[in-house]
């Protein structure tokens, strides 16, 4: 169609012009046949007079006429089926499509971006902002803008194809032009011939079509000319032949075709004929079977219905008339199309040959613009001369011929005055009037000659006139009741009311309203109500009452017309949004109605933009179920127009967003995307796989693990726990576990962690640091969990899926890279993958695949996706909310045939970088490589097996078990280590440990212990010696990191060995986690991977046992019996606190051994006949033991064991001592603080802290209890002999010492009750605290404690004196004062006899006695070293007296301070005196 701009008046005058006939002899259609154009198309071009015409009123008034256009049509005596005009107009809308390419025009409308393609947008508008210019409708500014093309074609397609109606002439001939060659032999015979011809057809009753205006239809003569072969002369002489015998006005020479056809196409002439000719190729061409002449279909003729065949037209549609789907029901199934094959003509075979021919074809090519001119002139001189003097001289015969028979004035507008003013005949209303549309007039009826004339002067643009002649025919009408005839009149009045200049009249609508109402209703005629209401939906647009015209628009939206009902609906649409407050929800809603109609009328194209255009109204509003509609009816669109890339689009839209439809909807949705992705992968085949939009993947939740899935429990043997897929993450242990491989990696390599490490991460995850190209082991499986998820109501099926990679070879011994080798299949010697054959994810379910690959090279890996089949089961029918499908999974699934090969990439996103200041003012990521592992050369592998572990344990129990450690690899293993937090609850044994033969003894109990029988029956320790180092216990190490004993220290290939473990229960009753981490290297050192480890975490529950508690006090005799020198009394109290659930009967004490390097415990003092302690529930017992100094080697310990029992423990051997070494490791370390403290401070105070440190080690004890016992459990009716042992570290002089570690502990253990006894026992006691200080202050004085044991005193004298008080008033003793030096250093000691205490409290408890001699005295004591006193006491009364009055001071000798304090007597120094 031509694009132009027109306003609406140009629009109403263009669809109602003056019709002229064409006859053309065979010659003169062969002449206009050389330009590829017949004469009528030939002249259409040139039918708009690009001047004024003027013409006379029957008032003589002149009239001017502007801008008019006249219509050439050929004869077409056979009127066409409404088949044709249906098909005509289909195919006009079908061809008229949206132009490609053009830039998009953008309507805001409140929160709405409409994105409209427009040929042509305004830059400005009237009243409202730029979007404000229509989609298709008009402004109240003068012209406006042409962007629904379809519609606009439709409706001139549909105006000029209107039937020629007995009721109105506005579609009847009023001239026909006789057209002859100039070069046939007799033109003048020729044209008689025409004349007769035209003459037939119009008068005789042969013909009934085409309609003629008035009986003597004006002839026009045209003489054709082929200027390029004719003779001029002979053409001229022949046009003054026929003015002679027609007149100048009628007959016109026309000479064309200047140029020869075969002349060159260097000159470009303009080609105005296209425009018109496009659609022309889809106009049925049409012969004419009862004239000898071509007669050629042209636009304006295009087949016009009788009346009679209007009735029918919803039978000839074959469209059903019931409504029966809703327009928004998703499964619509009316898709063919609207038009009965049988209705077509016979020429419609030959319309795509038309097509072609037409298509690309040049017209005009033997005319010059001379001949364009030329033609021009022939239109406005036939107008000028012919058409107008004739339609004027029409007006004036009928207007007379009005005036005669109505006996009315001469003046036919005092007539319509006086009608107007005289008293006015009430309109029925149309309920009331009868259904008369079937009364004809005969054709000279005074009604029809007003019509008649009415439409000649609405031809001719004399609107006032008409309206006047409309208005009396109207009422003519109505009397008669008429009602086609009236609702003609009314049509036109209106229409001619609008047009009319100067707006005298506002626009009677109303008219408009009951002529259609009254066409539809009664006349039954839906095409002349359709022309109604088009014609004044323009005309209310152009008025801006886009209200009124929607409403008219809907109106006629009806079931015999898809196409119709379509093209009206999304007008609509357009005025809805066209309005000052956009309805935009409306304007989405009728473009939905429009799409539905026009996939029902075969438009699919046009159904697919209206969906498109409404769906960005409703696109993310939380219309979910409309976008689901929508979507869907988009894929089926633009499936069946095969934009296959769309319609997946769509579907896969419908899919990913959270629907809210039915299982079964979603079914349905899920079936129909199936089947669109499976056309579209066939029909490009070797295209790579496209991405799949379904199951979800969380690319970030993807967890990568590397190595051996973790072998299953075999009865007693269990396999480390290590690391697998199945165990959580949780942060604190993966510190931990860090912290220990940093901890085993510095002792392996010299106490340095290497630079370049990096803790070991066989499972990454979102939570691992990813920054780091993993590391893989040839032939060692990776696999990758992938977490999906199933967001529909209906299970989805996985076949044959698995992981896509790319894979690069490289020799990283040599540094040789390979090429990258895509998915190939020779890929599969390098990286085996592993294929799921069946992976069913239930409805809305998140299902983790694990997917492996097995790299048998080393090189590059990039994982980069996963490739698989989707499709669904059959029976995923939900019934009262139980998914049928649920069964399906115990056994094969079933699936329902289709389903389609595909993609997901896996794109995580790294964390946010937030270190710099670029990075935190923008947002950058960093990399995860977790799926670019790179693949090492062949490494060791190591299994490690715990045969009979113990899950349950009392506190203190020794258990032996058994670890088997396998190499599976190809590779030898060595340097095998474990380290651990707890090391105090395992050992391997020391290093002579497994080569120890057992006692005969101890294979008969199953003892833990290396045991020998007790031969003598004293109660006397029995003693051995170990070192610290033998234990892994040295001072230099860290007792976390244990050696593995290996034989040979390495482990073949293939090779396993069993080994020795002992488990001690920690001393806390309650849960445990113990964590083991297993390190080993290869023997060959690899540039990737140095070592790696093995981790296993062991579960212990524990329960109570017993409770140790011990005190050492100083003994006050310097030597005992046998002069050992210095000794202690040791004071143990052990409780049974086990509650009855455990099922140990009773405990027994079988040994008490001690570990110094400076003391030894020697005997039991206070040992009963009953020489076995035993201990039932809820018991305590309390042991004395004396313990002495011992001289031995400076490092090694000194184990002293004091039995109870039958067998001695010796207690410096495994597992005993380990226990013993590891539960102290903060001991050795304290020790280790402290040495690098002297070194590191200045000599001054260096020298006083030394002081300090003298003084303190005075009361200083470093006495370790050990005490072993056995408990007595009766279990399934069996007596089983537990064994175990306690610890307890003896620090200080006078200070109680605990078995287990903290405050909290022992509180929980003991009970509230319990605890609050013990505190009211024991106020002074101080609990150790394990916890490791950061620095070790010492204190700049020392505390009385301490000092009083820098010296030890003793009062040696006769515990009874017997004195004659009446010989001799004075009784004189002598006593000894021993003075011990505790410390290593000299010492200088004050001894003052003077007594402190003078009150009378005192002397009552003390006695009064008095010291002889000196009062003090000043001695010297080298380190360790034993002086005595003499001194004498005196008394002068018998009694008992205290002889521990005297007060001992002391001080370092090399100490300038005076650390001096009274060095008080444990115990009070008795003396009785008698009388004889």
């Amino acid at each position: 169609m031509a694009q132009r701009v027109q306003s609406v008046q140009e629009f109403l005058q263009d669809s109602f012009v003056p019709l002229v006939a064409a006859l053309c002899s065979e010659e003169a259609e062969r002449i206009t046949r050389k330009n590829n154009l017949g004469f009528c198309e030939l002249v259409k071009p040139f039918c708009r007079l690009t001047s004024e015409v003027h013409m006379r009123d029957p008032n003589n008034q002149l009239h001017i006429i502007k801008n008019l256009k006249i219509a050439v049509n050929n004869i077409i005596t056979q009127p066409p089926q409404p088949g044709a005009i249906r098909k005509l107009l289909s195919d006009v809308v079908t061809v008229s499509q949206p132009a490609e390419g053009l830039v998009a025009n953008v309507i805001t409308a409140g929160d709405y971006d409409l994105n409209i393609s427009d040929r042509s947008v305004k830059a400005s508008v009237p009243w409202y902002s730029s979007w404000k210019d229509t989609l298709m409708g008009l402004n109240t500014s003068t012209f406006y803008s042409a962007t629904t093309p379809w519609f606009e074609a439709y409706r001139e397609s549909f105006l000029q194809s209107m039937p020629a109606s007995d009721h109105e002439f506005l579609n009847h001939y009023v001239a026909c032009m006789l057209v002859v060659s100039s070069s046939e032999p007799e033109p003048v015979e020729q044209f008689l011939k025409l004349s007769q011809e035209q003459h037939r057809i119009q008068h005789s009753n042969e013909y009934s079509y085409p309609k003629w205006f008035i009986p003597n239809t004006l002839k026009y003569y045209v003489l054709l000319h082929d200027v390029s072969v004719g003779e001029e002369q002979r053409a001229d002489s022949i046009y003054e032949e026929m003015k002679q015998r027609y007149g100048t006005q009628g007959c016109y020479l026309l000479k064309i075709n200047s140029r020869g056809s075969n002349r060159g196409a260097d000159e470009q002439i303009p080609d105005p004929w296209s425009q018109y000719l496009q659609k022309s190729n889809i106009q049925v061409q049409e012969s004419c079977e009862d004239s000898s002449y071509t007669v050629i279909s042209n636009k304006n003729t295009d087949h016009f219905i009788p009346l009679d065949d209007l009735g029918n037209d919803s039978k000839v549609d074959g469209l059903s008339n019931n409504f029966k789907t809703h327009p928004l029901q998703l499964d619509h199934t009316s898709d063919s199309g609207c038009f009965d094959g049988t209705d077509y003509l016979k020429s419609n075979a030959s319309l795509h040959e038309s097509k072609k021919s037409n298509t690309g074809t040049p017209h005009g090519m033997c005319l010059t613009l001379t001949d364009h001119d030329r033609i021009r002139q022939f239109i406005q001189e036939f107008t000028f001369r012919g058409l107008l003097p004739h339609i004027e001289k029409t007006i004036r015969q009928l207007n007379d011929q009005l005036i005669s028979r109505k006996g009315l004035s001469r003046s036919l507008f005092s007539a319509t005055k006086k009608w107007f003013s005289g008293s006015k005949v009430p309109e029925k209303s149309i309920n009331e009037l009868k259904s008369t549309s079937g009364l004809l007039y005969p054709p000279e009826a005074p009604e029809l000659q007003i019509r008649k004339m009415a439409d000649l002067c609405f031809l001719v643009q004399h609107y006032e006139l008409a309206y006047s002649c409309y208005h009396t025919a109207k009422k003519d009408f109505l009397n008669d009741q008429a009602m086609l005839y009236a609702a003609g009149a009314l049509e036109m009045a209106a229409v001619s009311a609008f047009l009319q200049p100067g707006a005298p009249r506002p626009y009677p609508a109303h008219y408009m309203d009951t002529a259609i109402q009254t066409y539809r209703d009664i006349c039954k005629n839906m095409l002349l109500a359709e022309r109604c209401v088009l014609l004044s939906a323009e005309i209310l647009k152009s008025q801006s009452k886009y209200s009124e015209a929607a409403a008219l628009l809907i109106r006629l939206t009806t079931e015999d017309s898809d196409l119709r009902s379509a093209l009206l609906l999304e007008q609509a649409a357009h005025c809805f949004i066209n309005m000052k407050s956009p309805m935009v929800r409306k304007f989405a809603f009728h473009m939905i109605l429009a799409g539905h109609r026009y996939s029902k009328a075969g438009q699919k194209k046009h159904a697919l933009r209206c969906y498109c255009q409404a769906m960005q109204v409703y696109k993310g509003k939380g219309w979910s179920l409309a976008e689901d509609h929508i979507n869907f009816t988009i894929g089926r669109q633009s499936f069946t127009l095969r934009q296959l890339e769309n319609a997946v689009s769509a579907f896969r839209h419908i899919l990913i967003n959270d629907s809210k439809q039915t299982a079964a909807q979603q079914g349905a949705f899920l079936r129909e995307y199936l089947y669109v992705y499976r056309n579209v992968s066939q029909l490009s085949p070797d295209e790579p796989l496209p991405q799949l939009p379904l199951p979800y993947i969380n690319s970030s939740a993807t967890r990568v693990f590397f190595g051996h899935d973790r072998r299953p429990a075999e009865g007693e043997k269990q396999a480390a726990t290590h690391i697998s897929l199945d165990q959580e993450y949780d942060s604190e242990y993966s510190q931990q576990w860090k912290e220990l491989e940093e901890q085993v990696v510095a002792i392996a390599n010299k106490s340095v962690v290497p630079s370049n490490f990096q803790p070991t991460q066989y499972c990454l995850n979102k939570y691992s640091d990813n920054s780091r190209f993993p590391l893989g082991v040839v032939e060692e499986p990776i696999t990758v969990e992938v977490a999906f998820r199933n967001p529909l109501k209906v299970p989805l099926l996985l076949t044959d899926l698995s992981l896509l990679w790319k894979f690069q070879p490289k020799d990283f011994s040599s540094n040789n890279n390979g090429e990258t080798k895509e998915l190939i299949t020779s890929g599969k010697d390098m990286i085996g993958a592993e294929v799921i054959s069946e992976f069913l994810i239930n409805s809305e379910e998140t299902k983790m695949a694990r997917l492996k690959l097995f790299p048998h090279q080393t090189g590059e890996l990039h994982i980069l996706g996963v490739v698989y089949n989707l499709g669904t089961i059959q029976g995923t029918t939900v019934l009262d909310g139980i998914d049928t499908s649920v069964g399906l999974q115990a056994g094969k699934y079933i699936p329902n045939g289709t389903s389609v090969r595909g993609r997901q990439d896996l794109e995580i996103q790294g964390p946010r970088l937030n270190n710099t200041k670029e990075e935190k003012t923008s947002i950058k990521y960093g990399p995860d490589r977790r799926l670019d592992p790179i693949i090492t050369e062949e490494m060791p592998l190591l299994e490690v097996f715990f045969i009979n572990f113990p899950t349950g344990l009392l506190c203190g129990e020794i258990r032996k078990t058994y670890v088997e450690f396998m190499n599976v690899s190809k590779c030898p293993l060595t340097r095998l280590k474990v380290v651990s937090k707890r090391p105090e609850c395992f050992t391997f044994g020391g290093s002579s440990s497994i080569l120890t033969p057992l006692s005969p003894s101890t294979s008969e109990h199953c003892s833990a212990y290396k045991t020998v029988l007790k031969h003598s029956t004293s109660v006397c320790s029995l003693m051995s010696s170990a070192s610290s180092v033998d234990f892994g216990a040295g001072t230099g190490n860290q007792t976390e990191v244990i050696d593995v004993p290996l034989p040979d220290s390495v482990l073949l290939p293939g090779a396993s060995v069993q080994l020795p473990m002992w488990i001690r229960g920690p001393d806390e009753e309650g849960v445990h986690e113990i964590h083991f981490l297993f390190y080993y290297e290869s023997i060959k050192k690899h540039t990737k991977m140095c070592h790696r480890v093995l981790r296993h975490t062991a579960v212990i529950c524990t329960s109570r046992s017993l409770t140790v508690r011990a005190t050492a006090y100083r003994s006050n005799a310097l030597e005992d019996e046998k002069g050992e020198g210095d000794n202690m009394l040791v004071f143990v109290d052990v409780e049974n606190i086990n509650t009855s659930e455990a099922g140990v009967k009773e405990f027994h004490i079988v040994q008490v051994s001690s570990n110094s390097k400076n003391w030894k415990l020697q005997e039991s003092i206070n040992l009963s006949e009953d020489k076995d302690i035993k201990l039932a529930n809820r018991e305590k017992g309390k042991l004395c033991l004396k313990a002495v100094r011992c001289k031995n080697l400076l490092d090694n310990y000194t184990f002293a064991d004091i039995i109870f029992g039958n067998e001695q423990i010796i207690s410096s051997t495994s597992p005993c001592a380990d226990f013993f070494f590891r539960s102290l490791p903060s001991e050795f370390k304290k020790t280790q603080t402290q040495h690098t403290m002297h070194a590191s401070q200045g000599s001054a105070k260096q020298s006083l802290d030394n002081a300090v440190r003298l003084i303190q080690k005075c009361s200083e004890v470093d006495l370790n209890i050990i005490v072993l016992w056995k408990a007595y459990v009766i279990e399934d009716n069996k007596q089983l002999i537990l064994e175990g042992q306690h610890h307890v570290v003896l620090h200080t002089v006078g200070k109680e010492a605990f078995s287990f570690p903290q405050k909290q502990g022992f509180k929980k253990i003991l009970g509230n009750s319990d605890w609050e006894d013990l505190e009211q026992e024991s106020p002074d006691m101080v609990l150790f605290n394990f916890f490791r200080p950061e620095s070790t202050s010492v204190p700049a004085k020392p505390s009385l404690d301490h000092l009083s044991n820098l010296i030890k005193t003793s009062l040696h004298y006769p515990e009874t004196y017997n004195h004659p008080f009446h010989q001799k008033s004075l009784c004189v003793v002598p006593v000894i004062l021993l003075l011990s030096n505790c410390s290593q250093a000299d010492v200088d000691v004050i001894i003052d006899l003077r007594h402190k205490t003078t009150s009378p409290e005192t002397l009552e408890i003390h006695g009064s006695f008095t010291w002889l001699g000196q009062t003090q005295y000043k001695l010297q004591l080298k380190s360790l070293e034993v002086s005595s006193l003499q001194l004498k006491a005196c008394f002068v009364h018998t009694g008992v007296y205290n002889l521990g009055t005297l007060r001992v001071f002391a001080k370092l000798s090399d100490q300038v301070t005076l650390f001096e304090t009274s060095q008080q007597n444990s115990m009070p120094a008795l003396i009785i005196i008698n009388s004889i």
